[in-house]
């Protein structure tokens, strides 16, 4: 698709201003969800012919961080802060893929427990060369700028909600 002449985000900022009021959080909230378009879709083009996705990237990657080698499907949504349903989804396919395995936990048979198989371990190996080659899709920001911005996002991340 040919860029446009003129930046949509700041159009319907302006747009905003004269029908509805300040548009600088509307500004914001609209930049991070095309930003995070954009750059999942860089993760996605270089993990596509390993066959995974950047979520099952996340998957094994936190399993190979694991002291003992598994963690329960619990603990993995915990971590990655997403829902019981993701996980599983995302265990099933990875499980099909032989890149992991799962196991109910011999210490508390209520707990499954997901495990890196040593095809996992390679796959994780070279999809983190691929993202590490494009500096996760974030290149187009100085390392000062990706700092920056992460400070700023953890302020928004670690906001209390209640």
């Amino acid at each position: 698709m040919a860029p446009l002449e003129f930046d949509p985000i700041e159009r319907a900022g302006d747009l905003w201003e004269r029908h509805v009021g300040d548009a600088t959080s509307m500004r914001l909230v609209t930049s991070l969800m095309r930003a995070q378009q954009i750059v999942l879709a860089r993760l996605e083009a270089v993990l596509k012919p390993l066959g995974i996705t950047f979520a099952r990237y996340e998957v094994l990657r936190l399993l190979s961080f694991s002291r003992f080698g598994s963690l329960p499907l619990s603990k993995i949504g915990e971590r990655l802060m997403v829902h019981p349903t993701s996980v599983t989804n995302a265990i099933d396919r990875l499980v099909a893929q032989g890149l992991v395995t799962r196991a109910v936990d011999e210490g508390d048979r209520r707990r499954v427990l997901a495990s890196l198989t040593a095809e996992g371990g390679q796959v994780l190996d070279q999809a983190t060369q691929a993202l590490v080659a494009i500096d996760f899709g974030v290149d187009g920001l100085t390392s000062d700028q990706q700092r920056q911005a992460y400070e700023l996002l953890r302020v928004l991340r670690s906001a209390d909600w209640t």
